[in-house]
């Protein structure tokens, strides 16, 4: 009967601790959630960075990194809670704004450059949101692609 299952008996009941055997150590729930709260980005201070935002038709969104371009925080529209065409609005571009550096500023971040890509509504109004802070905007630039002639048209339409 070389095919017959063969079961430990010293198994231990849930909860239960074996003689000779060390219990693990968990850290209680409050203890844990500290220390995941704390492990996050590595809580370091950035003091100046880029906010990046763009403006679409469709939606609004700032993106805001340190001077190598490393991400510190971001916002959308979408994140906001908002849907449709609410989405674009100028409004809407200035709450992002306000968003995205509120989360900069608990990292310490207080100086900005603000690059601007693309033609929706929130573009100027996601600016004020960011300068709304508090945070010092140092320079705004437009980095919206402009082709120098553009696409090649359709052939012209024969009738």
């Amino acid at each position: 009967m070389a095919d017959e299952m063969v079961m430990p008996t010293n198994l231990a009941a849930p909860g239960e601790v074996l003689p000779g055997v060390e219990a693990a150590a968990a850290p209680a729930g409050e203890e844990a959630k500290k220390k995941r709260a704390l492990k996050g980005k590595g809580g370091a201070h950035v003091a100046s960075g880029v906010a990046h935002v763009e403006a679409s038709f469709n939606n609004t969104k700032v993106y805001i990194t340190d001077n190598r371009g490393n991400v510190v925080s971001w916002c959308s529209s979408g994140r906001l809670g908002f849907k449709g065409s609410k989405r674009s609005t100028a409004y809407v571009g200035q709450l992002v704004g306000a968003d995205a550096a509120k989360r900069a500023a608990t990292l310490g971040m207080r100086e900005i450059q603000v690059r601007i890509f693309g033609p929706g509504a929130g573009r100027e109004s996601a600016v004020r949101g960011v300068a709304s802070t508090g945070m010092e905007v140092t320079a705004i630039q437009d980095v919206t692609p402009v082709p120098h002639n553009g696409c090649r048209p359709p052939k012209r339409r024969r009738i």
